[in-house]
């Protein structure tokens, strides 16, 4: 199998000093992390003003994740960024309020279940299929883009019922484009103890992309709002007809939580699909396999869902990428209370962070950490002393754990096996010489530049 190892920011060897640090971050989470961070067990950042503590040992991740998660809530941060564009939806609330907001979310997600909603990821499929088979032959395609126009469709479709249109889907991606480089430098201060220094003009200029995306998604809602408040039936089965059922939601706290979910689950899906074209463009062995296991089981996919679970290879394809490239690469915390950790004691009010981007890529929790290679999914034997199947439980954690696991994760991975498959069953994708893309941390992991791939009919 090739051997590949796709770019990423070097690690950096000696100390930054706290400006250079901080300048760096706001670009990206990713840049200057130092290279003991893929090695360590728990790290402890001093900076005047803040306390930080990276956590990577499992037992300790599980800890601040699962057995004690409601000590840890999320980052204040982290709702100040989201906020003009998710509102107060379940991404960004902790305590009493999310645990109402998830109880309803919960039973209404089951209308996300793949066997009801399998006909409409097919038809986002054979759309995007349709979209690839017209590009001019020999132009370069970002996949980004079309990776987000498919995943967007898809949950349109199954939240509202409705396609999304190129126009619409390029619309979303460019706002949240947008949205994405500018929250860093809302961030950052918070992050570094400089809450004085909160940035009301990026603020400010964040509520345009937040506006344009939730507009879009308040127009799609609001006649169906209007007909439930009036009393007229829902014709609809989707996400939307069961959070108008519960009668639960007023209507801007309803375009919360569908922009949390429409914006969450095409987002992070979008994102670990383009890495996955990145790392089968560069493998084309495993792509050969791949489209093998596409010709083999897509057809009777097509008739009885229940054959996904034929598409092992597909589905293991898209969780590599999610390894390599996880689409949330830091969950920030906030210790609620003074507590203990390894031999620190870790303050209230001091960030606590679990990084899937570090724990999936460590160097003691992982064989080759820094390779693509999907077979580690269901390979038996220790590789390189270390256990894969141990690697998978203990250190990989790309929807988080525990009770704020994403909502999401099933339906995410359904979908990503069916758009791979459909891919490479129809088409071939390499690289384009000299664009090599190198992952961005902002609030998903996204390519600085765009991955641009050619795209050419089997």
């Amino acid at each position: 199998m090739t051997r590949f190892c796709p770019h990423y920011p070097p690690p950096v060897r000696s100390r930054l000093g706290l400006l250079t640090l901080f300048l760096r971050k706001r670009h990206s989470m990713l840049n200057g992390l130092f290279a003991r961070s893929y090695t360590m067990k728990m790290g402890e950042v001093r900076i005047p003003g803040a306390h930080a503590y990276m956590v990577n040992e499992p037992p300790l991740v599980r800890r601040v994740m699962v057995s004690e998660w409601a000590q840890f809530p999320k980052h204040e941060m982290l709702a100040q960024a989201l906020r003009p564009l998710l509102g107060d939806s379940i991404f960004t609330t902790n305590g009493p309020a999310w645990a109402r907001q998830r109880a309803l979310m919960d039973p209404a997600f089951e209308a996300a279940r793949v066997k009801r909603v399998f006909g409409r990821m097919w038809e986002a499929a054979e759309a995007m299929r349709a979209r690839l088979a017209a590009l001019p032959p020999g132009q370069p395609l970002d996949a980004e883009v079309e990776m987000t126009h498919v995943a967007a469709d898809t949950i349109l479709r199954t939240i509202i019922s409705q396609p999304l249109d190129s126009a619409g889907a390029r619309q979303v991606f460019e706002a949240f484009t947008r949205y994405q480089a500018i929250a860093p430098r809302i961030l950052m201060p918070a992050f570094f103890g400089l809450r004085w220094l909160r940035p009301w003009w990026q603020v400010r200029k964040s509520r345009q992309p937040a506006a344009e995306i939730r507009n879009l998604i308040a127009t799609l809602i609001r006649p169906r709002f209007e007909a439930a408040q009036a009393g007229q039936p829902d014709a609809h089965d989707d996400i939307l007809s069961a959070l108008l059922a519960q009668q639960a939601f007023g209507f801007d706290e309803l375009v919360d939580q569908v922009a949390m979910l429409f914006l969450a689950g095409h987002e992070t899906s979008a994102s670990a699909l383009a890495w996955s074209l990145h790392l089968l463009a560069n493998a084309p062995d495993v792509q050969a396999r791949l489209a093998a296991e596409a010709d083999t089981w897509l057809d009777a996919v097509a008739t009885d869902p229940g054959a996904m679970t034929q598409l092992k290879l597909s589905r293991n394809v898209f969780r590599e990428a999610l390894r390599l490239f996880p689409p949330v690469g830091f969950f920030v915390r906030t210790a609620s209370q003074t507590c203990t950790m390894r031999d620190k004691t870790v303050k209230a009010g001091a960030s606590v962070v679990v990084a899937p981007w570090l724990i999936h890529r460590h160097r003691q929790l992982w064989a080759r950490p820094d390779e693509f290679d999907p077979d580690r999914f269901t390979r038996d034997e220790p590789d390189d002393a270390v256990s894969a199947k141990d690697s998978v439980r203990q250190a990989y954690l790309p929807f988080g754990l525990g009770p704020r696991i994403c909502i999401g994760a099933a339906f995410a991975l359904q979908e990503a096996t069916l758009v791979l498959a459909v891919v490479a069953r129809h088409f071939q994708v390499r690289p384009v010489p000299g664009r090599v893309p190198t992952p961005v941390g902002r609030l998903t992991i996204r390519s600085g530049d765009g991955i641009w791939l050619y795209v050419a009919p089997r």
